[in-house]
């Protein structure tokens, strides 16, 4: 039984609809990352970080899993191996592709978090400076559970750990341009395991990889789980 720790970017979302994290000119969704993505902007403009990411929860629900997601469901429900899903995603088609537990490094769209008092709860509907915390019940302190720059990503211990002792670590679909994330292939390497990216085309933290193979994420990480599969 292999360990196998596996990263996600955003290229395993995009094709299932959901756009990529930034355009070109840098903006995400119209806006620019400091005004909707940072704990100054919440402070600055709590309505208008609601309204980005009540619009996020609309999208996210319009959207399905594609077969990616799901073959990477087919190989944590085998228990061939033991695979760690490490995702920068803050959607949930991991989960409704068939995988049972993955690392939200950067938070989740559909979980609010209290400013508070911590607490940490499920949110499927839209969110604003009205909604009072069920647990200590003041108002204006409820935001989305997102990572936000300039925050510390989730699970970043736990990672260490997997990296540490894992055989093969894999990325997929991202550009390893945002670090810690970026230096994760190295911390595998570190450990002795082999490396592999499968992502549409060469990022410029390619050449940190074993094995590069460039494609659609729905093709490639399809092919690689039956090669895993079968042996």
């Amino acid at each position: 039984m292999a360990k196998i720790v596996i990263l996600t970017g955003a290229g395993i979302s995009a094709e299932s609809g959901l756009k990529t994290f930034r355009d070109d000119g840098g903006l995400w969704e119209g806006h620019r990352v400091e005004d909707v993505a940072t704990p100054e902007a919440f402070g600055r403009n709590a309505s208008l970080v609601h309204q980005f990411y009540n619009q996020r929860r609309r999208d996210l629900a319009e959207v399905a899993p594609n077969a990616a997601h799901r073959a990477l469901g087919a190989l944590m429900a085998s228990s061939l191996h033991e695979v760690t899903i490490v995702t920068q995603n803050v959607d949930d088609l991991h989960e409704r592709g068939g995988c049972p537990s993955v690392w939200h490094m950067h938070g989740q769209l559909l979980k609010k978090r209290c400013e508070w008092c911590g607490a940490v709860s499920d949110c499927s509907e839209d969110l604003s400076q009205d909604d009072r915390c069920s647990e200590c019940e003041q108002t204006g302190g409820m935001r989305p559970d997102i990572v936000w720059f300039g925050e510390m990503p989730y699970f970043l211990e736990k990672i260490d750990g997997v990296l540490s002792d894992c055989d093969l670590f894999v990325a997929i679909g991202t550009s390893g341009a945002v670090y810690p994330a970026g230096n994760f292939v190295n911390l595998a390497r570190l450990s002795g395991a082999r490396t592999l990216e499968l992502n549409l085309v060469r990022t410029d933290n390619s050449g940190n990889f074993d094995e590069v193979r460039e494609g659609p994420a729905s093709v490639k990480v399809g092919e690689w789980v039956e090669e895993i599969l079968a042996d």
